[in-house]
């Protein structure tokens, strides 16, 4: 049994022996451990153009109150029930195109009709009893002057004549006011636009004053924004707005202020302020869509950087600044951002003049050497002689 022990311990320490020396075979004479969590510099050369370089230089950086609010139209309609009758028919929908004078909303005009008749023959027999009673004056008039009549008979009859002429224009003024009304059972379009909100159906009842549907004019889109009243000292019309409205990303809007309300909201004091487009192409074709910006005040001059430079490794920032053909990562400070731009202000870290990466990449490695791209000269054909 003794025998058989130091035979096995003998194999197990030669078996040891061989691994140890092939994993140093493995590893190389030169082979070293890297450092955890470091990278350490390539032999090879970064390849970039002069294209993926920008240099930072000092920008005008607008400054001023911010200011909230929504996309209106400046023209839009809503049209109402101006009589108490049934809706027959709604000849459009939402987001229709209409134009001036359309037709929209007819309503039950029996009635009315009727109404009307009746008013129409009233003011018939009225202007006959009128031109009779005038007639009459007329024929006593001349026997007055021979002295066949009496004056009193004259005057009595010239009653007659007026009280007659008085209830023909009465009944004019109803027989106008039924048509009136008539032509109140069809709601029409006051202007070109679209139709925004249809409230009303076939067989709905409509009293006065019931919404129909309203009617917006999108080619006079307007920014209609609130500022907080302790900044409406500073706030004039003709001064530029910078604002970027919900469902359009990124995309930055210019306007200009047209008016500045005089009173303060009672409950929120804030003073409502209109901007109209700069660049009238360019606004949304829908209402009601948030908005919000800056009024420039005031214009400074910054260092700033835009944010296609930045990289955001969790709480801290940083930039690949360029450096002797070398890529060095920078740690950065910046502070608010251009609504005009999009540029950040630079606070520290980096000054005039330094270049960076436009579009750094997630691959780059401090340290790295850069290598500019000589641009290509473009090939002149000579010309035959």
């Amino acid at each position: 049994m003794r025998v058989a022990g130091k035979h096995v311990t003998c194999s197990l320490l030669l078996l040891v022996v061989i691994g140890s020396i092939a994993m140093a075979c493995s590893k190389g004479p030169h082979a070293a451990e890297p450092v955890h969590g470091q990278k350490s510099a390539p032999n090879v050369s970064l390849l970039i153009s002069p294209e993926d370089l920008l240099t930072l230089k000092h920008d005008a950086l607008a400054s001023g109150p911010a200011i909230t609010g929504s996309i209106q139209p400046e023209r839009r309609a809503d049209l109402r029930a101006e009589v108490s009758a049934v809706v027959l028919q709604v000849l459009k929908e939402n987001g229709d195109p209409v134009r001036r004078g359309d037709l929209l909303v007819r309503l039950d005009d029996t009635a009315i009709r009727d109404n009307l008749a009746s008013a129409e023959a009233s003011a018939r027999a009225a202007n006959q009893a009128y031109e009779q009673a005038d007639r009459q004056y007329q024929r006593l008039a001349q026997l007055l002057e021979s002295g066949v009549v009496s004056v009193q008979s004259v005057e009595d009859v010239e009653i007659r004549r007026n009280n007659a002429h008085s209830e023909f224009e009465a009944a004019k003024a109803r027989a106008a006011q039924a048509r009136q009304q008539l032509q109140r059972t069809e709601a029409r379009a006051p202007f070109d636009g679209i139709v925004s909100d249809r409230r009303v159906s076939a067989g709905d009842t409509a009293q006065p004053g019931k919404e129909l549907l309203k009617v917006i004019d999108l080619k006079s889109m307007r920014f209609e924004g609130l500022v907080r009243a302790d900044s409406i000292g500073e706030v004039r019309t003709g001064q530029p707005v910078f604002f970027r409205i919900h469902g359009f990303g990124e995309q930055n809007f210019m306007g200009k202020i047209t008016r500045v309300n005089p009173a303060a909201n009672a409950t929120t004091r804030q003073v409502e302020v209109l901007v109209r487009f700069a660049d009238t192409h360019a606004q949304p074709n829908v209402a009601g869509l948030y908005a919000e910006g800056w009024v420039e005040t005031s214009s400074t001059l910054s260092l700033t950087i835009p944010a296609s430079a930045l990289v955001k490794d969790g709480e801290q920032t940083f930039a690949w600044r360029i450096h002797n053909n070398v890529l060095q990562k920078v740690s950065l400070v910046i502070g608010n951002r251009d609504v005009r731009s999009g540029a950040f202000v630079l606070k520290s870290g980096l000054a005039p003049g330094d270049r960076l990466l436009r579009y750094p990449a997630s691959t780059l490695i401090d340290g790295q050497k850069i290598e500019l791209a000589v641009p290509s000269t473009p090939l002149v054909e000579l010309s035959k002689t």
